[in-house]
């Protein structure tokens, strides 16, 4: 497994130490490069701003032309993701940009590359690579009901989607579990949340959905389950984005009740940013994506 080093100076998703030119583009070296020639190299990426991409795709374009065996890039939040369709005269799909400068890694002596993506926003999104590039789509979402087993009231679970576009993504994997969709309806200059299928009442309800940014539909969400009677409301999702400190909204269920709290919320570690900012903070569990990392490595 490969991160990536500038020059003399070693680099983390935690800590970045580069070393620039003086027009402040990055100044990159592959050390020991040698010793990767026909090996299997995987390179773990974390495209956690538009700034640091740059950086890194210049370094993942350039290692299949060291003559490695194969290569492997793991992408684990695919940050484009939210910006897929084009509505209006004028509108740029980013998701497809980052997808087809993605499918243009030179093949290595093994083959094309291949791409390994947690829990994509878009299912169409899957269609934006090119045939230079194999992707292989996972989920955190075993992660979750390895979780969810462990819990004392795991036998009184209920899964809440926040949208008809959760439900769609997640229900497959879910299906065991007695589920609520909601959706969001206008009254006014509003768009509020109700409950469209599903019930509430005496459960532990868990909402699920692929990320969250702001956390205000989480939030309504959250408000409308307590309201129809949730004994307890946790969350999960695989992509905790948080801009602007926006996980200050969500506090731990202190005898509140779910109307004002929430019991958990788990997250996967895709965003390592936000993995620093609130990794001993309650309501918030981290759940690692090593694991299954290692055994899509193993395909």
């Amino acid at each position: 497994m490969l991160y990536y080093n500038s020059r003399r100076n070693c680099t983390s998703f935690h800590k970045r130490l580069l070393w620039k030119f003086p027009d402040g583009f990055p100044d990159l070296f592959i050390p020991n490069a040698q010793n990767i020639r026909g090996r299997h190299v995987a390179f773990l990426a974390s495209f956690s701003s538009p700034g640091v991409i740059f950086e890194q795709i210049s370094i993942i374009y350039n290692l299949p032309k060291l003559f490695i065996a194969s290569f492997t890039l793991i992408l684990p939040f695919f940050p484009t993701g939210t910006s897929e369709r084009m509505e209006d005269e004028g509108d740029v799909a980013t998701a497809f940009t980052l997808a087809r400068s993605l499918s243009h890694i030179p093949i290595s002596r093994g083959g094309p590359t291949s791409l390994v993506i947690f829990d994509i926003h878009a299912l169409q999104e899957r269609f934006y690579f090119g045939d230079a590039i194999l992707p292989c789509f996972e989920s955190g979402i075993p992660l979750l009901k390895s979780r969810l087993q462990e819990l004392p009231d795991s036998d009184n679970i209920a899964i809440a989607f926040p949208d008809d576009g959760a439900w769609k993504r997640f229900y497959k994997q879910l299906q065991h579990f007695p589920m609520i969709i909601c959706n969001k309806v206008r009254e006014g200059d509003q768009r509020i949340v109700r409950i469209k299928e599903g019930d509430a009442r005496g459960r532990h309800v868990v909402i699920v959905d692929d990320l969250v940014q702001s956390g205000g539909t989480l939030i309504e969400c959250q408000k409308v389950l307590a309201a129809h009677g949730a004994a307890k409301v946790s969350a999960y999702v695989t992509h905790g984005i948080f801009p602007n400190k926006s996980w200050e909204k969500f506090k731990p269920d202190n005898g509140e009740g779910p109307e004002h709290a929430l019991s958990h919320f788990w997250i996967t570690d895709s965003c390592p940013l936000t993995v620093e900012a609130v990794k001993d903070r309650r309501p918030f569990e981290i759940l690692s994506l090593a694991d299954s990392i290692a055994s899509a490595l193993q395909i």
